[in-house]
């Protein structure tokens, strides 16, 4: 169903199978059939990811899967009540987004595209990079989504790329010129490379899946950072791709069309890079406001 109706991601999908492997193989060890597995069931499971140290995200993330698949099943008729239905989430509080200034973010796609400009060895692997960084920076896509662009994608050289996500629902997404550009730079020379290779991915790889791995992507990227003198722990693609979206409403953009750009179902998802409009009207009332001023005068 997840697959078929709902166009889960071959992640999401993995994701399921193992919270669901693992609830199963806990009520085995309790002698239940998950098919009939009660409230006081699920409420023991739960109970046990928090002795294991689950934290309560976690939980709640698998309190998610088990609902969708007990709703599932009084969906077919396979049972005649849902478990979950009165089992509430453990209480989480919503993180921040890690993210990026925006000299951190110029530190790192310079350094990215400095090394690109140099002639030496893996001149291929320094454009790829520089292509990746200013690609992700300029859209917000999700790494995964990056990584899969087809070799197609080049053909028409617009400042939009057309990319399916999640739900393999489409949607536009900008490109800055330094982005077009160091794409352009990268594609003739993968062109080259390529000979009459048919590889259909734009970041092709010679790996089982035929393009470029996220892993390789984010262990590369760190050591990227490392040579821009950032510290490696705050840096990720994910990171960019926070920072693509907190600077955007950091300088006015609209949260709804943050949201498309995105590729977020709900807005409640974009919401959380609120905190950097939260901290730009808190500085735009210290410094224009004649009460603020005032008070610093006294101070």
């Amino acid at each position: 169903m997840l697959s078929a109706e709902r166009g889960a991601a071959v992640n999401t999908l993995a994701a399921y199978q193992r919270d669901l492997d693992d609830y199963r193989d806990f009520m085995i060890d309790r002698g239940v059939a998950v098919d009939d597995a009660a409230s006081g069931d699920v409420s023991a499971y739960l109970a046990d990811l928090a002795k294991r140290g689950f934290a309560a995200t976690s939980q709640a993330r698998r309190l998610s899967a088990l609902k969708q698949f007990y709703q599932f099943l009084y969906a077919e008729g396979l049972r005649g009540d849902d478990p979950t239905g009165v089992i509430d989430a453990p209480k989480k509080a919503r993180p921040l987004p890690k993210t990026l200034s925006v000299a951190d973010v110029d530190r790192l796609l310079d350094q990215a595209a400095a090394e690109a400009s140099a002639p030496g060895p893996q001149h291929f692997e320094k454009l790829r990079m520089s292509a990746l960084l200013e690609t992700l920076y300029a859209s917000g896509m999700r790494v995964s989504e990056l990584v899969t662009l087809p070799a197609n994608v080049m053909k028409k050289k617009e400042r939009f790329l057309t990319v399916r996500g999640k739900g393999n629902k489409e949607r536009a997404v900008p490109l800055s010129l330094r982005a077009l550009e160091a794409l352009t730079a990268f594609d003739a020379e993968r062109q080259k490379a390529a000979g009459d290779d048919e590889n259909p991915y734009l970041f092709a790889s010679r790996g089982a899946a035929g393009h470029l791995s996220r892993q390789v992507f984010a262990r590369d990227l760190k050591g990227l950072a490392a040579r821009a003198g950032l510290r490696t722990t705050a840096i990720s693609p994910h990171v960019l791709r926070h920072a693509f979206a907190s600077h955007l409403l950091q300088n006015g953009a609209d949260l709804r069309a943050v949201q498309e750009m995105l590729g977020h179902a709900d807005i409640s998802t974009t919401q959380i890079y609120t905190h950097v409009l939260e901290e730009r009207l808190r500085e735009l009332v210290e410094m224009h406001h004649p009460l603020a001023k005032e008070a610093k005068k006294r101070d």
